[in-house]
Parts: structure tokens; sequence; C-alpha cells
């Protein structure tokens, strides 16, 4: 991962590379990707998985610092609405509203990986 030429691009490409190392630790944990930065009128979802006949909505978010605190800090009330509703979009434009979901988080900081099923307010 290189500082890129801009903050936005080494954003994207932390970002990328964090998704990247979520879906193989996913695959590992028998998780079947079947979209990434699935993009809707109200947001975008970074991986939607399915395992055990539930869909999985998972947002990754990577830090480099501790600047910014942890990582699944920044899925706040707000951040799970969007998701919610984007999930909502999905469900319906694949038919697949009669179908388990579950929204996941996965936080990447100093080389450790935290997976977070279930997250609620």
């Amino acid at each position: 991962m290189t500082g890129g030429t801009g903050t936005g691009t080494y954003k994207k490409e932390k970002g990328s590379w964090g998704e990247d190392r979520a879906a193989a630790y996913l695959r590992k944990q028998g998780y079947e990707i079947l979209e990434r930065n699935y993009r809707g009128k109200t947001g975008e979802i970074d991986i939607i998985a399915e395992k055990d006949g539930t869909l999985h909505f998972i947002e990754v978010k990577t830090r480099t610092s501790e600047d910014l605190g942890e990582p699944l800090e920044a899925i706040d009330r707000r951040k799970l609405g969007h998701i919610l509703r984007t999930a909502e979009l999905y469900l319906y434009q694949n038919g697949l509203s009669d179908r388990f979901v579950c929204i996941d988080g996965i936080g990447i900081s100093g080389g450790e990986l935290v997976h977070v099923e279930g997250i609620t307010f």
C-alpha cells in the first residue's frame, strides 16, 4: 500500500486493502462472498456474504493509526442507518426479502482483525 498522490487515493487504497483482507478472512471462515462494494441510492455496503443461510451485510473499517480511535467505533447510528436502507434495497432488487440477515462490522488495525456479528444499538 503506497501513499499515492493525495489523501483520497491513499484512503481508497487503504480501504481496498482492508476489504481484501476481510474478504479473505470471511472465505476462510466459510462465508461465500456475493458482492463487494454494492452501491445503492442510500449508500454502499463493503461486503455482502452468505453463511449458513444468513445474508451478512458487512462494513469494513481499516485504521493505520490510533488517532481516529478503534475502527469499529466509526460504525455509528447514522452509518448503520445507511447500511440498513441499502441492505433493504439489495434484498428487494434481488428478491431476497424473506432471508435472514445480519449486519456485521470488521475492524482492522495494527495487524489485528476483529469481526463483530450482529451490530445493534
